[in-house]
């Protein structure tokens, strides 16, 4: 079960980091280019916010299903933390991804609030480029590219 969780979590960063991609440059284009807010814009947010909901459920499940807080509780917060590859793997990434799905649900939520579209693209344009950032940040590339 935790090679297939694994193997899921990996496929399915592939789809989040596309939709946000899309998402974001949308926001930012139509935000420059003066667009007017229409249907597909709502559904591309929505979808990037589902989508990346769904790796956070999945990231958690695998988190807890994974022996990480054993290997914590036997060796000792300390030595994780020296450890590159295991504070990148306890903390750094999850704790790094689950602010960036925070971004993209503030900035979905802040954007339904707004009566106009230049507003709308501003909350989608900043809070999604920001969590575009962060997830940029902590993929991890040598698993990606391998």
């Amino acid at each position: 079960m935790n090679a297939t969780l694994q193997a899921l979590h990996s496929y399915w960063a592939y789809l989040v980091f596309i939709i946000l991609v899309i998402a974001t440059i949308n926001a930012l284009f139509k935000l420059f280019g003066g667009k007017e807010f229409s249907a597909f814009d709502f559904r591309i947010s929505l979808f990037t916010l589902i989508v990346s909901h769904l790796q956070l459920l999945i990231g958690v499940v695998l988190f807890f299903a994974g022996d990480y807080l054993g290997i914590i509780k036997e060796t000792g917060m300390g030595e994780v933390m020296k450890n590159a590859s295991l504070r990148d793997k306890i903390i750094e990434h999850p704790t790094t991804m689950i602010i960036a799905i925070a971004l993209i649900t503030i900035g979905y939520s802040k954007h339904k609030k707004k009566l106009t579209s230049k507003p709308k693209f501003k909350m989608l344009a900043i809070f999604y480029t920001l969590a575009l950032v962060l997830i940029i940040a902590k993929i991890p590339w040598q698993t990606w590219l391998a």
